[in-house]
């Protein structure tokens, strides 16, 4: 398969799942979280299927398109490591949906990354929200979801955020 290709099958597939996860969340009270702002295309994608939502972005820095860039009360820049751990207290509540699109091409660098962020994204996830990640959450495994159909497997991860008890 072309790169070309590829890229297609890849954004194909993260349209379905962040419709899929839009609709898994409609009864989840919740702001969303964009992990990994990017060019800001997913970010604008929940904009339309999330309009009543707020929607707070987190990356290093920013590279967003001009007409993706979410205004300073929701746009949180820095490195996970600094912004994550406190980042329920930036955005005021538990969220709905995380979207973490944090691939970085490496393998290596990737897995470690994903085993730093699922326990961060589990505690950030509202009790029954969903979790949507490009790379998988082997921390979350028993949390999965069945991905939208159309979308392979290993091409993009759900995960449904267990109930706890208190706060």
């Amino acid at each position: 398969m072309s790169r070309l290709d590829s890229a297609i099958r890849r954004l194909e597939a993260q349209r379905a799942c962040l419709d899929h996860a839009a609709a898994l969340i409609r009864d989840v009270p919740g702001p969303v979280v964009e992990l990994g702002l990017g060019n800001g295309r997913t970010y604008d994608h929940l904009r339309q299927v999330l309009p009543d939502r707020a929607i707070f972005a987190f990356d290093r820095q920013m590279d967003a398109h001009p007409d993706c860039v979410p205004d300073a009360a929701h746009l949180v820049l820095g490195d996970f490591a600094d912004t994550l751990p406190d980042a329920q207290a930036r955005i005021g509540a538990r969220a709905a949906l995380i979207h973490a699109d944090t691939g970085t091409g490496e393998a290596d660098r990737n897995a470690r990354l994903a085993a730093w962020l699922a326990p961060h994204l589990a505690a950030l996830a509202a009790p029954g929200g969903v979790i949507l990640s490009d790379q998988e959450l082997v921390a979350l495994a028993g949390q999965a979801l069945p991905l939208p159909q159309g979308v392979p497997p290993g091409r993009y991860y759900l995960y449904r955020a267990a109930a706890r008890s208190g706060g």
